[in-house]
Order: C-alpha cells, then structure tokens, then sequence
C-alpha cells in the first residue's frame, strides 16, 4: 500500500504502547482523582480521564500505578494532551529504583518506535 505525500509527511514515530490495564491514582497538591491507565510507553502513559479532572497541559501530576501484587510505581509526568475521553502524560522523573522495574514491564515495547499521524 502506497501512502500519499500528505500521509507521509504526517507520519512520525513514537515509543510503543503497550496495552495494560491497571488502577492508577494522579494527585497533585490536595487534589487526587482515580483513574485507570489506557496504555504506557517508554516515555508517558495514556489515562482514561476522570470525571471532574480540571487538569491542563504544562501540569505536573503524581502517578501512583500498581502492576499486580509485586509493582508500585511512583512517579511525575506532566499533562501532554487532553481530550474528552484521555489524559497524555509525559514522564518528568522516574525514580532510580523504578526505572528497571519499569522497563522489565515494558519488556521489547521499551525499545520500539511505531509510526503515528497526526489526525
């Protein structure tokens, strides 16, 4: 399948997501809300958005995710993108002791770039 100009100059690369479903809770300050994460990657995690989340983009927010009974990861990561239905985070500090926890996590999705448009 042959993509267009438009289609090609659109396409960029990203860290691969990998699909997990886990309770997460994001606090900032005094506000924290539960939520459920849709996919992580290497560099940020995509969250189901919580009702009443007033969040924009440039905050930073605390995530605290929980992988079955053996993983808790703490971390900071800012508000990327919102939409109605999602949160984009961008990690800004992993913990030391969580970054190979979180990278054995991702296993090959650690090291892979798949290729994405912006539509």
């Amino acid at each position: 399948m042959q993509m267009s100009d438009k289609e090609s100059s659109n396409m960029r690369y990203r860290h691969a997501r990998m699909k997990v479903q886990t309770a997460v809770l994001m606090s900032r300050g005094g506000e924290a809300h539960p939520t459920d994460l849709v996919d992580i990657s290497a560099t940020g995690a995509m969250l189901r958005r919580p009702l009443g989340w007033r969040g924009e983009p440039g905050q930073t927010w605390i995530l605290d995710m929980v992988f079955g009974h053996d993983l808790h990861i703490h971390m900071e990561a800012m508000v990327a993108r919102v939409s109605a239905r999602q949160i984009g985070m961008a990690y800004t500090l992993i913990p030391e002791d969580k970054q190979a926890p979180l990278w054995e996590l991702l296993g090959g999705y650690a090291d892979t770039l798949e290729a994405w448009t912006d539509d």
